[in-house]
């Protein structure tokens, strides 16, 4: 006997609960519960026709001169050309029946509702930290959250072996964490310098290290409690780090090496778990660790406050803001005060770099110059966090249109107890949503 409760808060569809329930339901199905999670996790999505209609504006307004806005243009599409693809997968699945991340069978009659219940509790419980952990180990948002969600489909997939389960959270880093090693070996990626850009001048200092799948991961999106403190001896990272120099260094271990710091030294767990999360005996994970944390110390700064996160202070916070305050007002003069005369600009996945003060005016000058035929346009900035460091992003008005839309989102490294921004990260702009940011103004 079943009777109808309410209203699906997720598809609006009638609940039917079978007869004597202990709680009166808000989803209709484990998959509505699942999807409204998600969107929880990014309020500020496009839907799929606003998406559409914003590449389509935007494809139309492409012109092929001048070379340097026409190649900003074209790179600044494929995130959300990605992001659409995304969600084209899915549409595709849903129609095919295909298994999703919440698949299908789990709004079947005879699935247990508390494997269920127990399921979507593990789904909330640990579903940032998993993220975390693999943007750790893979340096890319959008790649984090595709191998999240399948560490969560092959979860579900094996959730009959949950009830004999006694570490949930071990036996979900473990899928993770392989998942994000056969990732790493399919995609046998290392991080380069950054090589001349002809017809750029990118100053005089020494090419940066490139990491061309770097992406920021939104402060907003980290765990509400904080990760399990690290070895006191472990002193290679801070186990709340997501620092981009410490993901840049980290990029360039071995992948079982890389797995076995972050597991150790930033995830919390011990020498015998780690060993078992990777499959390994103890000897050889012990190794890796070692094998690890010294080539960290030899790629990162000799002072850990030099590059670990911590909350920024009232000087800090009053430089970004007359940093932004000087982009708003097309004030050159005032950004280049603002920065290091060594400062350093890279802009993943695109091959252009910058070193010096200098070579920052010059290529600001024509950009943000009305007279200049490189005129990029007028500038909105908002302020965010990004990667545990003080963060802009970026709304660009081109000439010609009315429209603020989705530029950049610029992280900014500041050394302590100095009044000038040392780095500049420049990254595209299709993760506006993940940070809870329109993609127009």
């Amino acid at each position: 006997m079943t009777a109808t409760t309410g209203e699906c808060l997720a598809c609006g569809r009638e609940i039917e609960e079978a007869a004597g329930p202990d709680r009166t339901p808000a989803y209709c199905t484990q998959a509505c519960r699942q999807r409204a999670y998600r969107e929880r996790e990014q309020p500020s999505a496009l839907p799929v026709r606003e998406l559409i209609a914003d590449l389509g504006d935007r494809l139309r307004k492409l012109r092929p001169v001048p070379g340097d806005a026409f190649h900003a243009d074209v790179e600044a599409l494929s995130g959300p050309f990605a992001q659409l693809r995304r969600i084209a997968r899915q549409a595709r699945a849903d129609e095919r029946g295909e298994e999703g991340v919440t698949p299908e069978p789990v709004t079947h009659p005879t699935a247990s509702p508390s494997t269920d219940d127990d399921f979507a509790a593990l789904s909330e419980q640990y579903g940032r930290e998993l993220r975390v952990h693999c943007y750790r180990l893979l340096g890319s948002y959008d790649e984090a959250e595709d191998l999240t969600q399948e560490t969560f489909l092959r979860a579900w997939r094996a959730r009959d072996a949950l009830s004999g389960v006694t570490r949930p959270r071990a036996w979900l880093y473990k899928i993770a964490t392989r998942l994000c090693l056969d990732f790493l070996r399919r995609h046998d990626r290392r991080p380069t310098t950054y090589a001349p850009v002809p017809g750029v001048d990118s100053g005089v200092g020494p090419p940066p290290v490139r990491v061309a799948w770097l992406q920021p991961f939104p402060d907003g999106q980290l765990p509400g409690r904080p990760a399990p403190a690290h070895e006191p001896d472990a002193a290679a990272v801070a186990s709340e780090t997501l620092e981009l120099l410490f993901l840049t260094a980290v990029q360039k271990l071995p992948a079982r090496q890389r797995a076995a710091v972050i597991l150790r030294d930033v995830a919390g767990w011990s020498a015998q778990e780690t060993a078992e999360l990777l499959g390994s005996g103890t000897a050889s994970a012990n190794s890796a660790v070692q094998r690890g944390r010294a080539a960290l110390r030899q790629a990162l700064p000799g002072r850990r406050e030099d590059w670990s996160v911590r909350e920024p202070g009232a000087g800090e916070t009053a430089l970004v803001r007359r940093y932004m305050d000087a982009v708003a007002h097309r004030d050159i003069d005032a950004m280049v005060e603002l920065v290091r005369e060594d400062v350093v600009l890279t802009m993943p996945p695109n091959p252009f770099w910058l070193t010096g003060r200098d070579a920052l005016l010059r290529f600001l000058r024509p950009n943000l110059d009305p007279a200049s035929p490189k005129f990029a346009g007028h500038w909105r900035t908002v302020p965010v966090r990004a990667n545990g460091r003080t963060a802009m992003a970026g709304y660009l008005q081109r000439p010609g249109t009315s429209v603020y839309r989705a530029q950049l989102i610029d992280v900014l490294r500041i050394e302590p107890g100095e009044d000038r921004i040392a780095e500049i990260t420049t990254f595209e702009p299709h993760l506006f949503p993940a940070f809870g940011l329109p993609m127009t103004l």
